[in-house]
């Protein structure tokens, strides 16, 4: 095991010395992307510094005219978030089922460079209630509403239910805006798992009318080393009846959906995608867009539509042709894992209808990119600009991580709220002077 960790110190040691070239994010914004061509290493370009937490009274930063301040704090690994119409807030504590298998010596590399991206806390595996009885903003009542999940991670609430997502199953509570505690489980289907569960999170979505969920599936592997009977239902989006839930496939080749959420203006799924890796500084774009019924997005055979992987084998110029692009690239390695789209917050005018999407941030990138929560703009329910920080700070000056964004929602006052997991808190960031939005007992919510 010395040796091994020898061995892995020698080879990020060499990492270090090896610093390419690196484009600047803004030309990877939007809809066509600047793409390099791609290069084979045999050690990735990589860069995470350790972890470190909010010390000394630091938080996130916020534009001009608002402010931030911790919604509850102490967590242990909070990565999704879900407001619920009373004002009660729902956050999922979760980590990986850890079933990575080490088959490479770069394995135990990557496994080295993401322990040093995670804080030491273990995650608590559970769904919290948080309350804040006196308006203040901050939650003064922490209850566990259900425990000892298997990495749960997508959550919604409607028609007189809570739904889980954990990594291996859908599950289903009765519960409604308002309970301080949910009913037995019901499991409604099993979801995508098994001996290797390389993308675990499974997003969580309802369609506007509550009729039909949607889960995201993301891929077992990079680029299907782990082989492909290991990919079987996975890079995939999959709709499920709440009642007795029945699944099919709604779209593919999507290598980790996460965020997944309706657009109120329009109506239509979206999503944010994690794409592949080992190709480079700047390669692969992550990015976000609107999901088609029925269409194929490109993995593993290729990315940002009919650019194609010839790692991948058997090739198959059939799927290439096959593959469709995302709407808004959102530059490489920015890990996004949380989308939510504004409506009614009392944000200011230009944030009206915009995407605000949780960075989780880069590990295999010598330059961080990430680490944020981005406002896309939209105009006509389309991406109308590139994206803006709107609440940074995440990494120090010294590149060391004091949080990683991951889930975010809006509360019935307005306000943004965000997951974080690294920090170990729930952030909520209102405008300076914010009246109060209300929403409707029976309204679907969503994480």
């Amino acid at each position: 095991m010395k040796t091994g960790l020898l061995f892995a110190a020698c080879c990020l040691a060499a990492l270090a010395g090896c610093s390419k070239p690196i484009a600047q994010p803004e030309i990877q914004y939007g809809a066509n992307p600047k793409l390099p061509a791609p290069k084979q290493f045999l050690f990735p370009p990589m860069g995470v510094t350790a972890a470190v937490g909010w010390q000394g009274g630091a938080m996130p930063t916020v534009p001009a005219g608002f402010t931030i301040q911790p919604f509850a704090s102490g967590l242990h690994s909070p990565r999704n978030v879900l407001a619920l119409p009373n004002g009660d807030v729902l956050a999922v504590e979760s980590g990986g089922p850890n079933l990575e298998p080490v088959t490479r010596p770069k394995d135990l590399v990557f496994g080295i460079v993401m322990a040093k991206a995670h804080g030491p806390t273990k995650p608590g595996d559970r769904v919290l209630l948080l309350r804040d009885t006196n308006g203040d903003g901050k939650a003064d009542v922490t209850k566990v509403l259900a425990d000892k999940l298997d990495s749960p991670f997508g959550i919604v609430a409607s028609g007189g239910y809570l739904y889980v997502a954990e990594t291996g199953a859908l599950l289903r509570y009765p519960f409604k805006p308002g309970d301080d505690a949910v009913g037995p489980p019901v499991k409604l289907t099993d979801l995508p798992e098994g001996a290797i569960d390389h993308h675990w999170t499974k997003s969580l979505a309802i369609s506007p009318d509550g009729s039909r969920l949607y889960v995201g599936v993301g891929s077992n592997s990079n680029i299907t080393e782990n082989g492909m009977d290991a990919e079987r239902d996975r890079a995939a989006i999959f709709e499920i009846h709440p009642e007795d839930g029945a699944m099919r496939l709604y779209a593919s080749g999507l290598r980790n959906p996460n965020g997944l959420t309706f657009n109120p203006q329009t109506g239509q799924l979206w999503c944010v995608v994690n794409e592949r890796d080992e190709l480079g500084n700047d390669l692969v774009p992550d990015y976000m867009t609107s999901v088609k019924p029925g269409a194929f997005y490109g993995w593993p055979w290729s990315y940002y539509g009919q650019h194609e992987d010839i790692r991948v084998v058997p090739r198959r110029p059939d799927m290439v042709k096959k593959a469709i692009p995302p709407d808004y690239s959102l530059s490489s390695h920015v890990a996004p894992l949380g989308l939510v789209f504004e409506q009614g917050s009392g944000f200011p005018a230009g944030y009206r209808g915009g995407a605000f999407i949780g960075e989780h941030g880069s590990w295999d990138r010598q330059k961080p990119n990430g680490y944020q929560v981005a406002f896309v703009p939209f105009a006509g329910g389309k991406p109308s600009g590139p994206p803006q920080t709107f609440v940074g700070g995440f990494l120090r000056k010294d590149g060391k991580m004091q949080g990683r964004p991951v889930g975010v929602a809006f509360d019935p006052t307005g306000a943004l709220l965000i997951a974080d997991d690294v920090g170990n808190a729930v952030w909520r960031v209102a405008p300076a002077k914010s009246a109060p939005v209300a929403g409707g007992p029976d309204a679907p919510v969503r994480g």
